[in-house]
């Protein structure tokens, strides 16, 4: 009995055993076998299944090796000092902050706004009695007659008139009593309105702008105090296409005397403009203040696309007033020399390329070095959009030789604000102030249109003998013989340190 028992267990766990047997494995398709023998079509899938495995991995590294490349290339153009490369450069995009916060790359430690350390009221500021007194230049006068050149040149007068090269030489030689060109030659244009001459008259407190060619509509200042709208006379000077644009898309209201107005500014229409260039008239208003507006004691100059956001009076008590200071203009923000400015003028297709490099040739051959550490002043180019001024004899000196400059070569005046400085030396003294407080003074808005003339797009100076390029009435210094070999001039080289503007 005992035996029959042993025989039936073993026959039954023998029987287990050959069913375990045949359970196939799991990671075995079982269809392979259902032919009895292993499908040829196995080995293949296994080998294309690892094929496109390894093909997704090389791709993925060629890729992160292309990014990789891209990267390094991009850090080598943000620091090499080659131009070509320096240029190629966008130290705002979004690939260079990130290699700035990774510490890959420098970034300017600048910031663009900063706080200005204003005054805590405007109402509390105390206003100078006294003016600055005229040490060195006494007394100023200016040149109303064209003298029209030897050659036999009888052109109509020229705003800026025909100064010699004698002329603008002597001009810089310092005297007690000065008589110099400053424009508004008689018959050279710009006229303002009997009205609006009347009006100008009571102006001591100036806030003054301008639009021309139609290229803005005027921007309503904010935070304006009680005081400074009392005191200030805010002016917008403009041309006759400027006007019919304002009444065309804004609301332009005439007062009983015939006065026009926009919100808070009073509207100067000037009949016949100077020049053939919108640019070049537009210096006009912003270095000649104390010409159009000749009983202003102090003004303030802001650019027509601009919206003032900082009261007048605390400007004047911040950048003139507390230091003792009669002209205060801001550093740019990323050129100190006006080599490094005039490349990018010609980058951006400011004006024709040869006029930019005759107008530095004759700034370096007149003895004007780039700037560089040893220089007493923080920076030769300035951002001209934001003029603050006393007007005394200096100071009004100092404009009247820069609009020369102005109207005798480019219109460029970020050009020539060094150069007049230079050869003034230290008897003309000015507040350069940070670049990140001029940025807290405004708000930039949009021009209406941008512009542009055929003479920006000059890249050879063969071109210029075509007349219907050249300007009629400003530029003529660049198209006069110049005392002086010019030929033999090399001028420096230019490390570009930030995109062309």
């Amino acid at each position: 009995m005992e035996g029959d028992l042993k025989r039936t267990r073993s026959l039954r766990l023998s029987r287990r055993g050959d069913r375990s047997n045949q359970i196939p494995a799991k990671d075995v398709d079982v269809s392979l076998f259902s032919s009895g023998r292993v499908s040829q079509d196995y080995p293949m899938k296994i080998v294309w299944k690892k094929g496109f495995v390894r093909l997704v991995l090389v791709v993925g590294i060629l890729w992160m090796l292309l990014i990789l490349l891209a990267l390094l290339f991009h850090i080598w153009s943000c620091q090499t000092s080659v131009s070509f490369l320096s240029a190629m450069c966008n130290r705002d995009s979004k690939v260079y902050t990130m290699l700035d916060t990774m510490g890959l790359v420098s970034r300017d430690s600048k910031p663009h706004r900063c706080p200005i350390p204003l005054s805590n009221n405007p109402d509390r500021i105390n206003i100078p009695t006294r003016r600055t007194p005229n040490e060195i230049v006494k007394n100023l006068s200016y040149v109303m007659e064209d003298e029209f050149p030897s050659n036999g040149d009888l052109s109509s007068p020229l705003f800026g008139g025909h100064p010699s090269w004698k002329q603008r030489e002597e001009s810089f030689k310092l005297k007690s009593n000065m008589k110099v060109h400053c424009g508004f030659i008689r018959g050279g244009g710009a006229e303002m309105e009997l009205a609006d001459k009347k009006y100008v008259k009571k102006c001591k407190f100036v806030v003054a702008s301008g639009i021309f060619d139609g290229y803005d509509l005027p921007h309503e200042p904010s935070n304006i105090s009680f005081s400074s709208k009392k005191l200030f006379c805010f002016l917008m000077v403009v041309d006759e296409v400027s006007l019919k644009f304002m009444r065309e898309n804004g609301t332009v209201k005439e007062d009983s005397a015939g006065g026009k107005w926009v919100g808070i500014w009073r509207i100067i229409p000037l009949k016949h403009p100077p020049y053939d260039e919108p640019r070049r008239n537009g210096k006009v208003p912003k270095i000649l203040t104390h010409r159009l507006f000749p009983e202003a004691q102090y003004s303030i100059w802001i650019d027509g696309k601009m919206e003032l956001i900082v009261d007048p009076l605390l400007i004047l008590e911040r950048y003139l007033w507390r230091g003792k200071h009669t002209f205060a203009i801001a550093q740019h923000k990323h050129h100190r020399s006006i080599y490094e400015e005039a490349d990018a003028n010609k980058r951006r297709k400011r004006y024709a390329r040869p006029l930019i490099d005759l107008h530095m040739k004759i700034y370096y051959y007149e003895g004007m070095k780039p700037w560089s550490s040893k220089k007493k002043i923080i920076s030769d180019v300035p951002e001209g959009a934001i003029i603050i001024r006393e007007h005394t004899a200096m100071s009004n000196l100092f404009s009247c030789l820069w609009f020369n400059e102005v109207h005798l070569f480019t219109p460029r005046d970020q050009l020539s604000f060094g150069y007049v400085a230079y050869r003034l030396g230290e008897s003309f003294k000015y507040f350069m102030f940070p670049n990140c407080e001029y940025n807290s003074l405004f708000v930039l808005h949009p021009h209406t249109r941008e512009h542009s003339s055929p003479i920006e797009w000059v890249k050879d100076f063969s071109k210029l003998r075509d007349s219907s390029l050249r300007e009629s009435r400003g530029g003529l210094g660049l198209f006069t013989p110049y005392p002086g070999d010019l030929d033999s001039v090399v001028l420096p080289n230019v490390t570009r340190t930030s995109k062309a503007g």
